[in-house]
């Protein structure tokens, strides 16, 4: 679900942003979005059912997704939004850009005046920011709005500091419905290193906890036969995806007390691969590559070759979730008898701490809805509270869960997914089936619930990998960050070389095709290239974050 951001191919936190989308009807003169928001009447206490009497139809832009393809043409037949619009009496009308084209097809779209009342977005891939479209009239600022008709999100903001912060510009304004995770922690924590529970057993090993203890299981992966096929065929550590370097290992950095990309060192803003301690990681890094250790395919194990090496007994650890990296394995495997899966926490710092390589603590992600300056003045209090929905109670429930009775039911305060979720007898596979009904098990403008993950965790490993993943310290991460759109393009111009520079050459001191002593000349040709001037308007960037 969430994505490792402890990759150094991060570079800068572009959570600056740009917006826009796909009507039909050219903005109203006067109706731009510096045009003040029609905000009247008493402020509602809570979203009136049905919103309006006569019923409308919102034209709304965002991704496709695999998972509900599976079954369905687009997000309008989901059942959250079926009965959403038989309770509001609004209907969104989804157009879908191809599966994998959302960013050429969403810059396309912004370059016209063809756009829809609403668009939903990965704002950290739009270039320019959320703050460039409302200064050039493609969306609205939606504080006013939200203040008179939006009870549900204005409670979550008042409430929750963390919110607040996060869901605002660095000026105040509010200009998305976004994807959010109260439960943050638990939500986030889905995703660890994972080992071959079996193995260690196997071979009498507890779970590593520091840097040494890893390197003393992978040694006994490699060289004592785990799997019993009496062949050194064991690839102790490997991975999927792979990028064409090495960054993957950047998952084994907080061990080292450093991240691979940008990262904190107290109140300050700091950048992994010149601190002193990634010699000491690309040291122990090498050891494991020259050793046989680590996959010499994880530059470029696909999903088939990745999922081939785990159900055939070669890959004793790598980086998963819970479910794409567990439940599937547990399933595909559940003819092997004694086959388990354990998640442990990042290995201990030199404080004796264990530092997450992404930050857990995110509650306002990037991904949101905005209402475009198309949108009809006399109907953007409707929209308004059509997206509100989402937040309010029954809303929460209907795109988290689907329908009760249906896709799930309720004991006590437990979620139980039917067997219409976890055994499909369309044959649709557990997020497929839950993708018709609902958006937590994909994203969309939602205060994600930790219940949904429980209710699909099946196994004792998935359970315990959960909790384990959340002891895990996020302070080296930075928190949610914006550049402004000087600073985005001035680290942009900076990150692009040096992120190309340190992924060749991290891949080749590891790989032992440079010596580990060239890092010295590493960290110097960083810094030329003006590593210090990105510290710097992100230090800036994370000073106003602080102010907020």
């Amino acid at each position: 679900m969430k994505k490792k951001m402890g990759s150094v191919v991060l570079c800068s936190i572009l959570v600056t942003t740009t917006l826009a989308g796909c009507s039909g009807s050219e903005p109203e003169s006067g109706s731009g979005a510096n045009a003040p928001a029609q905000a009247d009447g008493p402020k509602l206490t809570e979203i009136p059912l049905p919103i309006t009497k006569e019923p409308f139809t919102i034209n709304y832009w965002r991704a496709n997704d695999a998972k509900l393809t599976a079954s369905l043409q687009n997000f309008g037949e989901v059942a959250a939004y079926k009965k959403k619009a038989e309770l509001t009496g609004i209907t969104a009308k989804f157009t879908h850009p191809p599966l994998g084209q959302q960013k050429d097809q969403f810059n396309l779209l912004i370059a016209t005046n063809d756009l829809p009342d609403v668009i939903y977005y990965n704002w950290a891939d739009a270039v320019g920011g959320p703050e460039k479209m409302i200064e050039d009239g493609r969306i609205i600022r939606l504080n006013e709005l939200i203040d008179q008709y939006a009870p549900n999100l204005k409670k979550i903001i008042e409430s929750d500091p963390d919110v607040k912060k996060q869901i605002t510009l660095d000026d105040g304004t509010i200009y998305m419905f976004p994807l959010m995770k109260l439960d943050a922690l638990k939500l986030n924590a889905t995703t660890g290193l994972i080992l071959r529970k079996d193995w260690l057993n196997k071979l009498g090993l507890k779970e590593p906890a520091t840097i040494d203890e890893w390197y003393s299981v992978l040694k006994a992966f490699k060289e004592k036969d785990p799997n019993g096929n009496g062949k050194a065929d064991e690839l102790p550590f490997t991975g999927n995806w792979g990028p064409g370097n090495l960054t993957k290992l950047h998952d084994f950095a907080p061990a080292f007390g450093i991240i691979g990309g940008f990262m904190m060192k107290g109140d300050k803003v700091a950048f992994g691969p010149v601190e002193p301690e990634y010699k000491k990681f690309l040291e122990e890094m090498a050891k494991w590559y020259k050793e046989g250790l680590v996959d010499p395919e994880i530059l470029t194990n696909d999903g088939k070759a990745f999922d081939y090496k785990v159900t055939n007994n070669l890959a004793g650890s790598y980086v998963g979730g819970v479910f794409s990296g567990m439940g599937k394995y547990y399933n595909l495997m559940k003819d092997q008898a004694g086959f388990e899966l354990t998640g442990v926490p990042s290995a201990l710092a030199p404080d004796g701490k264990s530092y997450a390589a992404f930050n857990l603590n995110q509650k306002v992600l990037t991904y949101g809805e905005a209402i475009t300056s198309s949108a009809s003045k006399d109907k953007q209090k409707y929209i308004v509270q059509w997206m509100d929905f989402n937040y309010s109670p029954q809303g929460h429930a209907l795109f988290n869960f689907g329908i009760e009775g249906e896709s799930y039911t309720k004991e006590g305060d437990k979620i139980k997914f039917t067997d219409t979720i976890l055994k499909n007898p369309k044959g649709l596979t557990y997020d497929q089936a839950l993708a018709s009904y609902a958006l937590s098990i994909m994203d969309g403008p939602i205060n994600q619930d930790g219940k949904y993950v429980d209710a699909l965790m099946f196994n004792q490993g998935q359970r315990d990998a959960n909790a384990n993943w959340m002891k895990q310290s996020s302070a080296l991460t930075l928190p949610p960050i914006r550049l402004t759109v000087d600073e985005a393009r001035q680290s942009t111009s900076i990150m692009s070389q040096v992120n190309t520079y340190i992924n060749e050459t991290m891949t080749a001191i590891i790989s032992g095709k440079k010596p580990v002593s060239e890092y010295d000349t590493m960290v110097k040709t960083i810094k030329s290239m003006g590593i210090d001037e990105a510290i710097k308007v992100h230090q800036a960037a994370y000073d106003r974050y602080s102010k907020k």
